[in-house]
């Protein structure tokens, strides 16, 4: 990175800049919330570090907590050095009930540690005989997904293949990361190739396709689970699942699907089936239904699979009140979860601390402490409320739990103060984090440039751009964005194309796609249509798929015949260009009502983008070909 370049270029763009102030994003309007403080005082976390009563209460909730089987299976398992028979004879001797939502919580709590996940889920399978579901498979492979375990790994994996299992994207894609994070590139592209080999069908996903389209076809009748009483499919609960799950778009005929098997086939729905069906009821946001499911399953004695995935499909209230019902059946949800959904709550721009103190205390209540992570996120969303008094007290509060405020720490609170417009304070919030011994990182510089940005003072965003690099951060395509937006706020166009351009040429930074894509539609809109295109050609050295949309849509209206064949051209990786663009454009001229230049368009196009019956079809007849 040449950051003496970058340094000139940043100087001489704010020196250009105007001293005029442009207003803020009109999205960063805020009121400073006060009325919370009071309210805040009501949560038992706020009244004091911990209260002899509170953890007293807590002591003794969670000592009623472990003594539950599945926990003294789980410290059992983690007490002991490795996996040996002398583990087994002691699970024996406990002898626990081991139903699928048990074997699914004791997994999910050793998913650190794949030796004993293994030697757990080979013991369940092969001396206790219990038939483990996708589920169970779905998260030992997920932990060996480690460089150790790459024999494992792939026996595993390849042992779903052979019982027909589907591996979806939420888990694939945790894998994928897994592999990534030991360095497993080479592995990652052979796991693709896996997953690919997975989706050829077999004669059972044909009958979940025939069962689907006969469901879809017309609304549910005596007729329909007539047809379906003449098809034949297994009852089981992998297969019932694929069908539920491809009707997700049409929930209620899936509901139909589901009730008619307990009535009609006198299927026991099981946790597998039960919590496919809660998934698909709340992606399409079928909530009373979804929560009338829910009662009936705890009744039933079953639990749901997956929180993540749940919390994923509805909003947040029913996020906060999901966990809390999951809080209150007999297995407890992990802490990435509990601080998964903490995470969803404190991404709104203004927080509600009621659920998220909601979630706080339900966790601390199952007997669990606060953690690093926990701390920051009500700090994060106490800064984003612009409460700094109650954010102070959460920060101190984590230092004596032996918690030292980082970088995350401070970030929060610099990104709240700026979104206040307090800049001295956020300032002055540098020199705090350097005496405290913890150097702002480039997430932290990046904030607060994105806040100076967003209140339109973007000559002093450049100035300490400045002063980051002469302290040695390395600028990103995030720092990147932040200032191109900080242009585009502050009328810049053009400056914001030459930063963006030098940065790329001189300092040899890779600005996200997002970013590039941003920068055209502005050029655009303001004519620049030569500048537009040297980023088109920017992206493409570096590898990013074309972005033409904008440009059909401005050449169409005010570009010319030879624009056209510039984007033409523009547009492959190498070769011609594809007759779908040339049909694209020539379209996109007839639309805008200029049809002369359509039509010369056509005539210096080959002679398969003539043929095409949407061409044909635009002129009534094939036009024909000018004498030469």
């Amino acid at each position: 990175m040449n950051r003496i370049k970058l340094l000139r270029l940043s100087t001489r763009l704010a020196n250009s800049l105007s001293s005029t102030r442009q207003p803020g994003f009109h999205s960063l309007r805020f009121t400073q919330v006060t009325h919370l403080s009071s309210f805040i005082q009501s949560f038992p976390f706020f009244h004091s570090k911990c209260s002899p009563s509170y953890c007293t209460s807590i002591t003794i909730h969670q000592n009623l907590y472990f003594s539950s089987k599945v926990e003294s299976v789980i410290e059992l398992i983690l007490s002991s050095n490795d996996w040996s028979e002398n583990v087994e004879k002691e699970l024996e001797v406990l002898n626990p009930k081991l139903t699928h939502e048990s074997v699914v919580y004791v997994l999910r709590k050793l998913n650190t540690n794949p030796q004993k996940s293994l030697g757990f889920f080979n013991w369940v399978r092969d001396k206790k005989e219990f038939e483990p579901s996708y589920l169970p498979f779905h998260l030992l492979l997920r932990t060996l997904a480690c460089r150790e375990f790459m024999e494992e790994f792939w026996k595993l994996a390849s042992e779903m293949k052979e019982k027909g299992f589907k591996i979806d994207l939420l888990v694939s894609g945790g894998i994928i990361k897994a592999l990534k994070n030991e360095k497993l590139d080479d592995i990652v592209g052979k796991w693709n190739e896996f997953l690919q080999s997975m989706k050829v069908g077999n004669g059972e996903d044909d009958v979940v396709k025939d069962i689907v389209k006969l469901i879809l076809e017309c609304d549910w009748s005596t007729e329909v689970k007539r047809k379906l009483e003449n098809i034949k499919f297994p009852l089981n609960d992998d297969f019932l699942f694929k069908v539920i799950w491809k009707l997700k778009n049409e929930p209620l005929r899936a509901l139909k699907f589901f009730e008619w098997l307990s009535s009609s086939r006198k299927f026991e729905h099981n946790s597998i089936t039960y919590s496919g069906m809660a998934r698909v009821l709340a992606r399409r946001g079928f909530m009373s239904e979804f929560w009338e499911l829910l009662t009936r399953m705890r009744s039933e004695g079953f639990e749901i699979e997956s929180y993540v995935a749940l919390m994923r499909c509805v909003g947040n209230e029913d996020a906060v009140k999901l966990f809390e019902f999951m809080m209150d059946g007999p297995y407890k949800l992990l802490e990435h979860e509990c601080v998964m959904l903490l995470k969803k709550l404190s991404h709104d721009f203004e927080p509600d601390m009621v659920l998220v103190m909601r979630v706080v205390n339900k966790y601390l209540e199952a007997g669990n402490n606060h953690t690093k992570a926990t701390y920051d996120i009500i700090n994060r969303c106490l800064c984003k409320l612009g409460i700094f008094d109650e954010a102070k007290k959460i920060v101190e509060d984590m230092r004596n739990a032996g918690y030292k405020p980082d970088n995350i720490t401070y970030s929060q609170e610099v990104f709240g103060l700026c979104k206040l417009k307090r800049f001295d304070d956020a300032c002055a919030l540098f020199k705090q984090m350097v005496d405290e011994g913890c150097v702002p990182d480039l997430k932290t510089w990046t904030i607060l440039l994105q806040g100076f940005c967003a209140a339109g003072q973007v000559d002093q965003a450049l100035s300490w751009f400045e002063q980051m690099l002469e302290e040695n951060h390395e600028p990103d395509g995030d720092t990147l964005d932040v200032l191109i937006k900080g242009f585009i706020l502050c009328g810049k166009t053009l400056d914001a194309y030459k930063f963006l351009v030098e940065t790329v040429h001189k300092a040899h930074l890779k600005p996200w796609q997002a970013t590039y894509k941003t920068m055209i539609e502005m050029l655009l809109r303001d004519g620049k249509l030569e500048e537009a295109f040297d980023l088109l050609s920017m992206m493409k050295q570096q590898n990013y798929p074309p972005y033409p949309e904008p440009f059909v849509e401005y050449i169409s209206k005010s570009g010319t015949i030879q624009d056209a064949k510039h984007l033409l051209g523009a547009l492959p990786k190498q070769g011609s260009p594809s007759t779908a663009a040339y049909v694209k454009i020539i379209s996109s001229f007839f639309e805008a009502g200029r049809h002369s230049e359509a039509k010369d368009l056509l005539y210096d196009s080959p002679s398969q983008v003539r043929n095409q019956k949407t061409i044909q079809e635009m002129f009534g007849v094939a036009p024909k070909i000018h004498p030469s």
